[in-house]
């Protein structure tokens, strides 16, 4: 009996994708997300490339949304797995003492910053970093007797109650929000270390004022790099303020380092460009090598849970400690965290070219292998009085001294009036616009490049790839994502708007007009 024939074979394949994917839409909650832009059926993967079920292949830089540390099905991950399945361990434990476990522990403490190995504990909790986050708010609120977080605006911590409660997106609202440094979008309008230094200092006054509303609290938590906000590198001298401020209160400082850990940022840990020492560490993602494990590591003076005081059934994931153990090892061994920092910075390079070629572009951003690109309506535009407050963009560091050379800005878009600029001021942003990244996103997929989308607005275009990637793979990367934002960019008016609403506008003005 003779075979298929290839476009037999493709045709079969194409339905097969379509079926699942039709299937999935009948089934699955609403509240999916990634499926709803990535309409792909992954079959097989290794490294960066993902196969589709209808035999296209894609470069993957959202990577289970940085889990995957060392990409897919990592041959040192594959081995640690087939070794505790061919051994006939056990691989549900609870929280009972295992080889497995003892060895995930120690590496585990051999990565961590100075000063907080040699007094740690660790907490082993449910699969998901937001249970992690639950356990780091119920650790620190028994050590200290009291109740109130501080938490930052544009924060994500996890979808469950309480890392809801501390993210930026919180509608009912039981934590102190505080300003979280950016430049960009800076909530003051300065940017750099101007901006940065008035943030630290509004926590300060906040937390110092018997008026402030805001009571003496249980911790602070704080992302040494925001993803989900929008992928903002916080400065490392800020970072050593939160430090100080939190220590001379007593406040313990907990690192959200779900996403930022184990090398992703060009350090092991992200908190370690700063030099400081926090006194909790939210942990999941890539330290269970694409398995699910979460874990709080904490100062020892903190530890006064009685037993039981938290639990989770899944807390014993024996093949995710495995491979955990397997990728931070690897990490660590082949000095990746100085490959991400390289690499990372030649690509963010490379893109803020690509930024001065394409104004739908306003800023480039990130740390080692975390990158933002975000896009904005608008061009940039001179007047007869300046320049207007939506025509500039300094985010990428392309205009210097700008106070000092605008004295005043311009009339804006709306027709408001000039407004004279405080000392260090830099020019409104351009309005975000989550329908150049969505479109930007849309165009990648096109081209078999996944990637992901984050920011205030979801106007950020974020870049996860694995740490493993080559230099000719961020090449193909990088040319993929270019040629999306030219496709796009063509596709669109010089307000960042596309022409098919241009067109829609001019007919309605038309017949207005008629």
């Amino acid at each position: 009996m003779a075979g298929h024939t290839p476009v037999e074979e493709s045709s079969a394949a194409r339905s097969a994708h379509e079926g699942i994917l039709r299937r999935q839409s009948a089934r699955e909650s609403a509240a999916r997300t990634y499926a709803r832009a990535l309409p792909i059926v992954p079959v097989r993967a290794r490294g960066l490339t993902i196969e589709g079920a209808d035999g296209r292949r894609y470069l993957d830089c959202l990577s289970g949304a940085g889990t995957l540390a060392l990409g897919h099905n990592h041959p040192v991950v594959l081995e640690a797995i087939r070794k505790v399945l061919d051994s006939e361990a056990p691989l549900h434990v609870l929280d009972l003492a295992t080889p497995v476990k003892d060895a995930f522990t120690t590496e585990l403490f051999r990565t961590l910053p100075p000063g907080l190995a040699d007094h740690a504990r660790v907490q082993f909790c449910g699969p998901a970093g937001t249970d992690a986050v639950e356990a780091a708010f119920k650790l620190v609120r028994a050590a200290t007797g009291r109740n109130g977080i501080l938490a930052f605006a544009g924060a994500y911590h996890g979808m469950t109650t309480g890392a809801l409660e501390a993210s930026g997106d919180a509608s009912d609202v039981r934590v102190a929000r505080l300003p979280y440094p950016q430049d960009y979008r800076c909530p003051f309008g300065t940017g750099g270390s101007h901006g940065a230094e008035l943030a630290a200092r509004w926590t300060q006054s906040v937390l110092d004022d018997p008026k402030s509303g805001v009571p003496l609290s249980a911790g602070m938590i704080l992302e040494p790099v925001q993803g989900e906000g929008g992928v903002l590198p916080a400065p490392d001298e800020w970072m050593r303020r939160m430090r100080q401020i939190t220590a001379d209160r007593s406040i313990p400082l907990i690192a959200d380092e779900v996403q930022t850990g184990v090398g992703r940022t060009g350090a092991f840990w992200a908190v370690e460009h700063s030099g400081i020492t926090p006194d909790v560490m939210v942990l999941s993602k890539a330290i269970g090598g694409s398995l699910p494990l979460a874990v709080v590591v904490y100062r020892d003076d903190l530890d006064v849970w009685e037993p039981g005081a938290h639990a989770g059934t899944f807390r014993g994931n024996q093949l995710a400690m495995a491979a955990g153990t397997a990728t931070m090892a690897y990490v660590r061994e082949n000095d990746l965290t100085t490959r991400a920092a390289t690499l990372g910075a030649r690509m963010l390079v490379q893109l803020r070219s690509l930024a001065a070629e394409f104004p739908v572009i306003g800023d480039v951003r990130g740390r080692g292998l975390m990158i933002g690109v975000e896009m904005v309506e608008g061009e940039v535009e001179r007047t007869g009085e300046g320049w207007g407050v939506a025509g500039l963009s300094v985010g990428s560091g392309e205009v210097e001294g700008a106070a000092g050379l605008l004295g005043t800005v311009g009339p804006d878009s709306a027709g408001g009036a000039s407004a004279e600029m405080m000392p260090g001021a830099v020019p409104s942003p351009r309005p975000a616009s989550p329908e150049l990244a969505a479109a930007v996103q849309r165009e990648c997929l096109r081209r078999g490049l996944i990637v992901e989308l984050g920011g205030r607005h979801a106007s950020v275009v974020r870049l996860l790839p694995p740490l493993t990637i080559t230099d000719e793979q961020a090449t193909a990367v990088l040319d993929r994502l270019a040629d999306a934002v030219a496709a796009v960019a063509r596709s669109h008016g010089p307000d960042g708007r596309s022409h098919q609403l241009h067109r829609r506008r001019a007919r309605d003005g038309g017949e207005a007009a008629g």
